[in-house]
């Protein structure tokens, strides 16, 4: 591909001549299935060099190579190609066949049962739900020719389309509610950097959306994988669910992309099992998660925790899934809004009591405000766990809003540098007050029970109100109540003029 960073605004220029297109939401999941597709052809090229009797389970008219891919300046477009994908390509990856007017099948839809390879089974999940949304076969050849055109057997390419990809997963955070997929690209790095991946530790993340926690793991576990053994390990070492299609299918494109031949990736609510029933065998090392917060579940959900655990907030489900799921000597990292800390509920009460009494939960990191901004003010933390004793003493770090920024934004995102006090700290942990308010301080387990387990500590200072001197402040009242007092009879005057009664009552 000559000019590889134009690629996103290629394909956009594209698809706004697309009467189909409604939206960037729309217009990126019709880029997603067609990179997945892309992918997904160049990575069969490789098994199908590493294996001799690699078979593709996509039928052979439906393969990439097949029928995007042009010859000579020769291939479908304009409405045979729509037909194509729309009537062949698509029934046959939901698993539907094709059948002439008698009723033969011409071509077999995918089809897939418990002996089918990982690899293999990703095709249908991914198609399941997706969507071609172009009207215009001649825009669509026009778009598939850009995707085709990026090599992906050349390494140089791929690794920088693998930078292209995670620039169309932080356009989701434009893209409406998609946005709630995408945890910014800095504090995942940074929270695999201080989880520190070790070979053959298995990183879970129970609610994956794009995969961004997966990929800052695999990125830290890069570093330290040497041998045949350790690329074979690092192979395995991920695992994701996600309950919605669209990330899903993202998720898996971008596992490809990190060289994850065999992408653990499931699609499904990670909160309909019984947690109860988990064994070792579906527990991990490692588990790095920013659960899905503020929103509700159905009441035959709260039935898979026991009733003490049974909150209706989704985050508080997952952390009990975490809690659940995490292997003995295990790490944790997760994100979760202020409203966890300082919660007092019954069901928030319990779940930190038991996240308290049951790991070590060593280090909460305060977040400073707009991470998330634009799309979401709400305030999070970082809290660090282990299941290896209970918790003697928890250190509470507050990360300040960087010199020179007021807030994030768009233009202004976080970056992983601003990350580096917490880092510096991390290492060499010392209280620190600032203006006499803790902005680094531990927390004995005697002094977090006495407080209900409200673990609101270290947070930002509110802005105090100013404190006038006695006369001042008596006749800054007096005239306020005198405002108050003259608005109200005015009010009262209305209401009586209305009513027709006279000021005599």
């Amino acid at each position: 591909m000559s000019n590889i960073s134009g690629f996103v605004k290629r394909i956009r220029d594209i698809m706004r001549n697309d009467a189909g297109i409604n939206g960037d939401a729309q217009r990126i999941e019709q880029i997603a299935w067609m990179l997945f597709l892309k992918v997904y052809d160049s990575k069969e090229n490789d098994w199908e060099f590493n294996e001799d009797d690699y078979q593709s389970i996509i039928p052979e008219p439906c393969r990439w190579r097949n029928w995007a891919h042009e010859e000579n300046g020769k291939g479908m477009t304009g409405d045979a190609l729509l037909n194509f994908v729309n009537n062949t390509v698509f029934p046959v990856l939901k698993g539907n066949d094709i059948k002439d007017a008698i009723g033969n099948v011409l071509i077999a839809g995918v089809q897939v049962d418990p002996t089918t390879p990982p690899k293999k089974q990703i095709v249908k999940s991914t198609f399941e739900n997706a969507n071609n949304y172009m009207k215009d076969g001649v825009l669509l050849r026009q778009i598939i020719n850009v995707i085709d055109d990026l090599d992906l057997g050349d390494y140089e390419e791929s690794h920088a389309f693998g930078e292209i990809y995670e620039s169309i997963l932080r356009e989701l955070q434009s893209a409406g509610s998609a946005g709630e997929f995408y945890t910014p690209r800095p504090v995942t790095d940074f929270m695999a950097q201080m989880i520190q991946p070790k070979i053959g530790e298995r990183c879970a993340d129970f609610a994956c959306g794009t995969g961004g926690f997966l990929t800052s793991w695999l990125k830290e576990l890069d570093k330290v994988k040497k041998t045949t053994d350790d690329v074979e390990l690092y192979n395995q070492s991920i695992y994701g669910r996600e309950k919605k299609q669209f990330p899903y299918m993202l998720c898996v494109t971008n596992m490809l992309l990190h060289d994850i031949d065999i992408p653990k990736i499931e699609h499904g609510n990670s909160l309909l099992y019984n947690v109860l029933d988990y064994t070792d065998k579906d527990k991990f090392e490692v588990i790095l998660m920013n659960p899905p917060y503020g929103g509700s579940e159905k009441a035959d959900v709260k039935n898979h925790f026991p009733d003490d655990l049974a909150s209706s907030e989704t985050a508080d489900l997952f952390m009990s899934v975490i809690m659940y799921r995490l292997k003995e000597q295990g790490r944790a990292a997760v994100i979760l809004p202020d409203g966890f800390l300082f919660g007092t509920d019954n069901a928030k009460v319990a779940i930190k009591k038991k996240l308290f009494s049951e790991f070590n939960v060593h280090t909460i990191i305060r977040m400073p405000h707009s991470v998330f901004s634009p799309y979401t003010s709400i305030t999070t933390n970082i809290l660090f766990f282990e299941k290896t004793k209970p918790t003697e003493e928890t250190w509470f770090y507050r990360l300040d809003m960087p010199e020179g920024y007021k807030h994030f934004s768009k233009t202004k995102p976080m970056k992983i540098e601003h990350f580096a006090p917490a880092i510096n700290w991390w290492n060499n942990r010392e209280e620190i007050i600032v203006d006499d308010f803790p902005k680094a301080k531990s927390y004995n387990i005697e002094e977090i029970k006495a407080l209900n387990y409200n673990i609101d500590l270290c947070g930002y200072p509110h802005e105090e109100e100013e404190i006038l001197p006695p006369q001042d402040l008596i006749k800054e009242y007096r005239e306020k109540r005198a405002s108050l007092d003259a608005d109200i009879d005015r009010v009262l005057a209305e209401i009586m003029a209305l009513l027709g009664e006279n000021n005599e009552s």
